[in-house]
């Protein structure tokens, strides 16, 4: 981050702030984040309610993105709604939208300690917390997520649910497959799967869509932030729980069915107490299937922004080769059904 939008960052802050003035003494890339840019600020805010230094976290688009990430005023919505329900997250502080500001739109919020690595946090090596517990406090704070529900004003931006969420999602994945150049015959075949065994349409939430190891912050005392909303939508409970509990999602701790962090029975259980609704147990394996589509259509067109020249990286790149391993997975779980 160059001077130039160091000023223009902290000129943008120092207005919001009520503030005589700010400058931005740090600014450190965050690591991760394909679709995101994240960047940790320290700033000294002069004058106003929020005078002293802060530690706070800049989000703004990356250079290219994927069809079904929302932007950045949206996210900060839903991050608004989330905080103001009691949701675990970091506390949103100002949007821009100005692109003369920084060229592209942005948000800030608090910086809340703790770790997101998915490979730091399944492993023994890594954070050492207890695993059960943590699986029912990210079952507890689902059930929130999903205690917000349809109509609301403030997330009039999210597209109604009129249809069923299972083939809406089946048909938004075949129209991403059908704009690729290459087949995908595993891929198809788990959609086809998919489509003849969708269930009805059941009760609408708020989905985070993302949620999973990986997307949440972990320090020694347990979470300590929801991150990333950026796929959201309106849609059924059982899509985030299959989200969470899918095997490629487990980074490697396959046996710790709960993300790869503890038992699937603490998160449900930490779910259906926060809820106050018991889980059909026998539906969630479809939206784990469901889940691994999914990814596998995400890590292509990630791997496309690479191949296309739209965004050099690595990362991209070589998203693209784990879609291998989850065909496979899907082929799987659908071989006896």
């Amino acid at each position: 981050m160059n001077t130039d939008f160091r000023t223009s960052i902290a000129r943008f802050i120092a207005g919001q702030a009520g503030a005589r003035d700010a400058a931005v003494h740090e600014a450190t890339r965050l690591s991760g984040g394909a679709i995101q840019q994240n960047w940790r600020l320290q700033v000294q805010i002069d004058g106003g309610p929020h005078a002293g230094l802060q530690v706070l976290v800049l989000r703004t688009d990356a250079p290219s993105g994927v069809a079904v990430s929302l932007g950045r005023p949206q996210e900060f919505a839903l991050l608004r709604a989330a905080f103001r329900a009691g949701v675990t997250v970091p506390e949103p502080l100002w949007l821009c939208e100005d692109r003369a500001v920084i060229g592209r739109p942005f948000f800030l919020m608090r910086c809340v300690a703790g770790t997101a690595a998915g490979h730091v946090l399944v492993k023994d090596s890594g954070w050492r917390g207890d695993r059960s517990r943590l699986a029912e406090q990210l079952g507890e704070e689902l059930a929130r997520i999903h205690a917000i529900r349809p109509p609301r004003a403030d997330l009039a931006f999210l597209p109604a649910c009129d249809e069923s969420p299972a083939l809406r999602t089946v048909r938004r994945c075949q129209e991403h497959l059908d704009a690729l150049a290459t087949p995908q015959p595993a891929l198809e075949w788990g959609l086809r799967w998919l489509e003849r065994h969708a269930p009805p349409r059941g009760s609408i939430v708020l989905c985070h869509g993302d949620f999973r190891t990986g997307n949440y912050l972990v320090d020694a005392q347990g979470l300590t932030g929801i991150l990333d909303w950026e796929f959201a939508a309106w849609g059924e409970p059982l899509q985030d729980i299959g989200w969470f509990c899918a095997k490629c999602w487990r980074f490697g701790a396959v046996e710790r069915e709960a993300g790869g962090i503890g038992p699937r029975e603490a998160f449900y259980r930490g779910y259906e107490r926060a809820s106050g609704q018991p889980l059909d147990r026998g539906a969630v394996p479809y939206w784990e299937l469901m889940a691994h589509v999914t990814w596998a259509v995400i890590a292509l067109q990630q791997a496309e922004r690479h191949a296309s020249g739209e965004e050099s990286s690595l990362l991209l790149a070589l998203t693209g080769h784990i879609v291998p391993e989850l065909e496979h997975e899907i082929l799987a779980m659908t071989e006896t059904k």
